[in-house]
């Protein structure tokens, strides 16, 4: 009888200290909430250093409610701030869905070392500033980064654009949210290209695929010069050839054995494409053979239309290297593919000079910027020294690390 009196004694007073802590604690959290005409930082700051070992003991709806009680405050002593962000989701969702005060330290910590479903809410707050998107975006979450994309008032810095960009090839959910951004430059919509779906593609080829008629104009004098000392320049030689508004390769056309590039689609149309063949009609379209490969070994097709159309061959030669590839094909002209509807599509809505800048930045990313160090780097897997690359070489490396690496 007296144990159990000294037991009941020990439960009841276990109680009373849990009561007394409570509400202390909630006493030190209405002290640490007055207004800064009441309180100064200094006082804020020694009450704070108070209730933190109080918080972690505190029952998690009581941590709540003080972390809701926070919100309004314009200045939430740091280490209340960083205990109750990375509590339980369930304490610091207000705190992260409402509060202004917190600083981009503040949220950058806390998407660093705080779950997923922390990171989900900072993703949803309003002005997200390039930093704290860059720390969001690097955490690879393909459901995050779709979040942290479709907020509108989100500032998305260039890199970590480019990391999205890297991350569509294996999560497709995200091109086309990332094709709603202001900040997506063409050089990165050329290079998903090659891994989006037909709509996703008709849309950069509406968006991205861009005139060079300001540029043509501004250095036309220069083209007259073309055996000048300005076209031993390796950079000059490389940028003149992306402006100018031819596209074949004259000089490879007089040597061909199939007599220009209509030749040798028609040929390659009877006895289907060949890696000779390949080379040929890339060096006839004034691109590379790896360039010419990519284009013509895309699944979706609509790579070809761009080709033909900036290399000005009519709609049957289109045909007819459709055929080449070896994809289904009515010869009474019914379509056999809803691919080749798409390709039709594409080739009638294209500009040749829209079409050319399509093809060219191709192949400037695709072959112009591969050096060995970045050929290296990609069948490596090397993909952390992106920042080292110039935008061809970036573009390089994500349009082509998969073709490396197998």
């Amino acid at each position: 009888m007296g144990s159990a009196a000294v037991i009941k004694s020990g439960a009841e007073k276990a109680a009373e200290n849990d009561r007394a802590r409570l509400v202390l604690l909630r006493r030190l959290t209405d002290v640490v909430s007055l207004p800064a005409s009441r309180i100064n930082a200094f006082e804020r700051s020694v009450v704070a250093d108070l209730m933190v070992d109080m918080l972690r003991q505190a029952p998690i709806e009581e941590r709540r409610r003080i972390a809701a009680r926070l919100v309004p405050l314009t200045d939430i002593p740091d280490n209340i701030c960083r205990l109750l962000l990375r509590d339980d989701i369930v304490v610091a969702r207000e705190l992260l869905d409402e509060s202004a005060s917190l600083s981009d330290h503040d949220l950058i910590s806390c998407a660093t070392d705080a779950s997923i479903e922390h990171c989900k809410h900072i993703a949803r707050r309003r002005g997200l500033t390039p930093a704290v998107c860059h720390a969001l975006i690097e955490r690879a979450d393909a459901e995050l980064t779709q979040l942290v994309l479709a907020n509108k008032d989100a500032s998305i810095p260039t890199t970590a654009l480019e990391t999205t960009v890297a991350h569509s090839r294996h999560h497709p959910e995200l091109c086309a949210v990332i094709l709603k951004r202001p900040e997506l430059r063409p050089s990165s919509a050329y290079v998903m290209f090659w891994w989006c779906n037909h709509e996703e593609r008709s849309v950069i080829l509406r968006r991205f695929a861009v005139s060079r008629e300001v540029l043509q104009g501004s250095v036309a004098d220069l083209f007259g010069n073309g055996t000048g000392e300005g076209w031993d320049d390796a950079y000059v030689r490389k940028a003149l050839q992306f402006i100018e508004r031819r596209q074949r390769n004259r000089e490879a056309a007089q040597v061909s054995p199939f007599g220009g590039l209509e030749g040798v689609i028609k040929h390659a149309s009877e006895t289907g494409l060949t890696p000779d063949l390949v080379a040929e009609i890339g060096q006839l379209a004034g691109v590379k053979p790896l360039t010419a490969a990519k284009m013509l070994s895309d699944e979706g097709g609509e790579s070809i239309a761009v080709l033909c159309k900036a290399t000005g061959l009519t709609k049957p030669y289109l045909s007819l290297l459709w055929k080449a590839m070896r994809r289904p094909f009515d010869e009474q002209g019914a379509d056999a593919d809803p691919r080749w509807e798409r390709v039709q599509i594409v080739y009638d809505i294209l500009a040749v000079d829209r079409a050319q800048t399509v093809l060219r930045y191709w192949n400037w990313a695709l072959t112009s910027a591969l050096t060995p160090q970045l050929i290296r780097a990609i069948r490596e897997g090397e993909e952390h020294l992106i920042d080292a690359f110039s935008a061809a070489e970036r573009a390089a490396m994500l349009a082509l690390s998969e073709d490396f690496k197998n």
